[in-house]
C-alpha cells in the first residue's frame, strides 16, 4: 500500500515526459509501417470535362488607347434600352486614381469564360451559351427570374453581369447579338456597338481566346504601326 502510493505520487521531470512522448511517436511510426499495415491515399478524382463549347468571339482592348469619354458605355445601354444609361452598360470604363498614366484607365469587358460560372449557377437556364450565336454567353430575359445567382458567380470585379433594376433582371454582354435598337447585325460574326463607336480604336473582337491567367490578357496592343520612314532621294533621281 505503502509503495502503491508513493508510486501514485511521483513527479515526472521534463526529461521523462520528452523521452515517454518520444517513444509514443515513434513506436505509432513502426506500427504504420509495420508488415500488414496499408498506407491508402484517398483516390483522385477525375477532371471534370468542361461541357461548355468555346465562344467563336472575344472583346478585347488597349487601356492604352483608351481615352475614358465613355461612349462605349452609352452606345452599349442605347442600342440594348433605346437609352444611354452608364449604370446599364455592359462594358464598364473606370479609372484607376493612384495608377499613372497610361495604366489608370481600366476597361472592364466579359471575357466569354471557357467555364461561365454565371451560366453553371443559373438555376433557370437564363444564363447560356446560345449555340445558334456562336456560342456566345448570354442571358434569356424571358427565364429570368432575377435572382442575382449569375451576379454572384461571376468571380471578376466589377461583376461582368450587369443588374437591371428597372425590370429586375440580369443582363450581360452578348456582343450585340440582341440588340434591338441596334442599325447593324451584331454578334460574334457582324458588329458590336462598343467597337464601332470608339473614336480611339481601342476596342476590338477577335476570334481567338485570349490568355485566362488574369485580366491583362484582353488588354493588348491595338496601336496602328508606326508609318516607316521615307528613304531620302538620291542624286540623279
Amino acid at each position: 500500500m505503502a509503495g502503491e502510493k508513493k508510486c501514485r505520487h511521483k513527479k515526472y521531470s521534463r526529461r521523462d515526459f520528452v523521452v515517454g512522448g518520444g517513444s509514443i511517436l515513434a513506436g505509432g511510426a513502426l506500427a504504420a509501417h509495420a508488415p500488414g499495415s496499408v498506407l491508402t491515399a484517398s483516390p483522385a478524382k477525375p477532371a471534370e470535362k468542361n461541357p461548355y463549347a468555346p465562344s467563336s468571339g472575344y472583346l478585347v482592348y488597349d487601356s492604352r488607347l483608351c481615352s475614358g469619354c465613355q461612349s462605349c458605355m452609352l452606345a452599349c445601354s442605347l442600342v440594348h434600352y433605346g437609352e444611354t444609361s452608364t449604370s446599364l452598360s455592359r462594358i464598364q470604363i473606370s479609372r484607376a486614381v493612384l495608377t499613372r498614366y497610361p495604366y489608370d484607365i481600366q476597361v472592364s469587358v466579359c471575357r466569354q469564360c471557357p467555364d461561365p460560372l454565371c451560366v453553371r449557377n443559373c438555376p433557370t437556364g437564363a444564363c447560356h451559351v446560345s449555340e445558334e450565336n456562336g456560342n456566345v454567353r448570354m442571358i434569356d430575359a424571358q427565364k429570368c427570374i432575377g435572382c442575382q445567382a449569375c451576379i454572384r458567380a461571376c468571380p471578376h470585379h466589377p461583376h461582368r453581369t450587369i443588374w437591371n433594376p428597372d425590370t429586375k433582371k440580369s443582363t450581360k454582354c452578348d456582343l450585340c447579338a440582341d440588340t434591338p435598337y441596334f442599325y447593324k447585325k451584331g454578334g460574334s460574326s457582324g458588329n458590336q456597338a462598343c467597337v464601332t463607336i470608339c473614336p480611339m480604336g481601342a476596342l476590338k473582337l477577335v476570334a481567338e481566346m485570349p490568355p485566362q491567367a488574369d485580366i491583362s490578357g484582353y488588354d493588348v496592343n491595338l496601336a496602328p504601326p508606326a508609318p516607316s520612314k521615307a528613304k531620302p532621294a538620291t542624286a540623279g533621281h
